[in-house]
Order: C-alpha cells, then structure tokens, then sequence
C-alpha cells in the first residue's frame, strides 16, 4: 500500500509508544503512525507495542513490534539522508545465496519505513566471552560459515566495484576528518606527499588480492544469534554497503573489530581456520597463498590497516559532524592496530611515523598486540 502526500498530513493522533520513540521530526512521526497503520492488518501488528530496538552509525534506527504471537523489525531511514534500495537488492542477492537475513515484508520507498522479519534477540557480540577467547570458536566458525558461503556466490559486474578511486576516498577520511578535525593538525607538504604515497602502496598492495563479493562491515555487532537454536546460521546484517573488492577484506573486519579486539593467537587461529577452508574451495590460488598461511596472513593485515585508517576518520566525523560522540572512546583500538601492522613492515615505518608525530607518541619497541 502507498500513501499519498495527502496521508502525509500530520493529524492522526500519535499512541504513548510511538511517541516514545524520539522524533525530531512530528511529520515524520505521523507519517509513521499512518504507514504502520496501513501494514497492521496484513501484517497483524500491535501498534501501541512498538519500542526502540537498535541504532547504528547511520541515520536508520530500527523498532522492534508485536504481530501475531512473535515479532517484527521495522527500519526507519529517512529518504533524504538514506537509500534503501541498496539494502533490498543485497538482501535478496543474500537469500539466494544461502544466507539468513532479514526479509523484507513491507516497504514504502517514499518514506524509508520498512518492514522485516525478526532474526533474533542478541547480536553475536552481546554473547562473546570476552574474557576466553577460545570459548568463542562455535561463533566464529558459524561466523565464517556465512562469510564463505558469500563469497562463493560472488561474481563480477553485480555490486559496485571496490576501486582504486574507492579505496582512495576512504583513505582520505583519515587526514581529513581524524587528523585535521579531530586532532586538529595542518600536515606540512612534505608530511601530505608521504602520507599519499603510504597510501598508494597500500590501495595497490590490497587491490591485487582477488575479488569477490564484501560484506564492509562483517563482524560480531552487525551477526544475529538467531530466535531458533536449532538455526546453525547466523543472521547478516548492515550488508547495504556491500561492494565487489579484496578477498581480505571481510575476514580481516571480523577479527580486527572495531569495538572488541583479541590477543593475536585468536586472530590467528580463526584466520588459520578461514584460509584452510577458502583454499579448499579454491578461492586463495593467488601468489603462493594457497601452500603460504603467512603471505595470506600479510595481506589481510595489509587490507585491516585500510579499513581502520578509514574507520578511525569515520569515528571522528561521528563525533564532529553527526553528534555521535562514543564511537571516538574505540579510536584508541584503531591507533593500536595502525601501529601494530605498520611496525612489522618496512614499506609501512614512514606511516608508523607520521601517525606517532600525529599523536605525538614516542616510538617504543615489542608494542602488544592485544586487547585495549
């Protein structure tokens, strides 16, 4: 069902729990009282039961409501600000591969509501034994079972490709939102032709990786433990950033995380587990990867310093720019893991030093690893 602009209007009366639900916008919180009216019936919704259930760095929140004995997650993202269509099309690119996600019920384009089906309670990292890592291998296992399973249905010319130009721009969030924003320094020019140069290695180093499909963010937060226990499969989530690029990418997110990290036997042992079974497909035959753990080991942390040079600018423009200022108490995390793999390898001391003058850190040697 679509709603008119002149459902739009905002004089239907609002329940205590919509509400609730902290609207900076009263149209926009009509208009949502309106559209889950129009998906009650087909749906067999308790309107009045609708309550927050996440948020995440975006601008989509999510609610969780009632409807017939379980429950359903409806996903507010406003038009303006977010494109669904990306989320529609890699669910349905996900379920045919194999993969549990959320199904998508309802959705009114116009207004960015959407309605889905309810894969479970806790995210995979609510449950982590952060204490035993090894008590965390079932996860793990189910976790790679996923990732495997999406990359095998990979294929070219499907999602956008995860480019040179790509790479670059997300590298530059970096300089511009961590080190000139947040940190607020003026690199000098000779500091500026470094730091591109570090990244030129960087995005060609990683680029030659083979290439399949990428989750962008697959770790433990964005993994469902599913309602069912007999569900082997863990739910995917926050896929709508799903791009074609480094076979390295997604297994080096999932055990370099931006909100939990592990001593690196942990990481280790998982991703020893991750390229037994990629290259008993087939998937790893790429410069000695196949028969050499250590070169693949080598690229992945290659691929992770990318991703949390990026993530360290994305953290800072959340705090400055979206008001979200708790994604910067986990940059430390990602200043540990810069200089963890920029320390072990000689075409990366000049990084390590710039990013020590950034943060005015005097250089020590034996630097650990593990957690922050």
């Amino acid at each position: 069902m679509t709603l008119s602009d002149h459902d739009l209007s905002p004089q239907a009366p609002l329940s205590n729990a919509i509400e609730q639900l902290g609207w900076q916008d009263s149209a926009r919180a009509h208009a949502f009282a309106k559209w889950l009216e129009s998906v009650r019936l087909a749906h067999e919704l308790t309107p009045d039961s609708v309550r927050a259930a996440s948020a995440d760095a975006s601008f989509r929140r999510y609610f969780r409501v009632d409807a017939a004995g379980a429950s359903l997650i409806i996903m507010d993202a406003p038009p303006d600000k977010e494109n669904s269509q990306p989320f529609v099309d890699i669910a349905g690119l996900m379920q045919a591969a194999g993969l549990l996600v959320p199904k998508v019920l309802a959705w009114e384009p116009a207004l960015g509501f959407m309605l889905l089906d309810d894969l479970g309670q806790h995210t995979m990292i609510q449950v982590l034994d952060t204490e035993h890592a090894d008590a965390n291998l079932g996860f793990f296992n189910r976790a790679l079972d996923a990732l495997l399973v999406w990359q095998q249905a990979s294929r070219p010319d499907v999602l956008p490709l995860y480019d040179a130009p790509l790479l670059q721009r997300e590298l530059q969030l970096f300089p511009d939102w961590y080190v000139g924003q947040y940190r607020g320094k003026t690199l000098d020019d000779t500091q500026k032709l470094q730091l591109q140069q570090s990244f030129d290695v960087l995005v060609a180093r990683n680029l030659s990786a083979p290439m399949v499909f990428v989750h962008r963010d697959f770790m433990p937060r964005n993994l469902m433990v599913p309602w069912d226990a007999k569900e082997p499969r863990l739910g995917v989530l926050d896929f709508q950033d799903a791009v074609y690029g480094p076979i390295t990418y997604d297994i080096a997110s999932l055990m370099r995380d931006a909100f939990i990290s592990w001593e690196e036997d942990f990481c280790i042992d998982v991703t020893v587990r991750y390229w037994e079974r990629a290259r008993s497909l087939g998937m790893l035959d790429h410069d000695g990867w196949h028969s050499d753990f250590g070169a693949f080991y080598s690229a992945v942390e290659w691929m992770g310093l990318q991703r949390h040079l990026k993530v360290a600018g994305i953290f800072a423009r959340l705090s400055l720019r979206d008001g979200k200022p708790k994604y910067l108490a986990d940059t430390p995390r990602f200043l540990a893991y810069i200089r963890a793999t920029c320390g072990r390898y000689r075409e990366l001391k000049p990084l390590l030093r710039l990013v020590d003058s950034i943060e005015d850190h005097t250089a020590v040697s034996g630097y650990a690893y593990g957690r922050v």
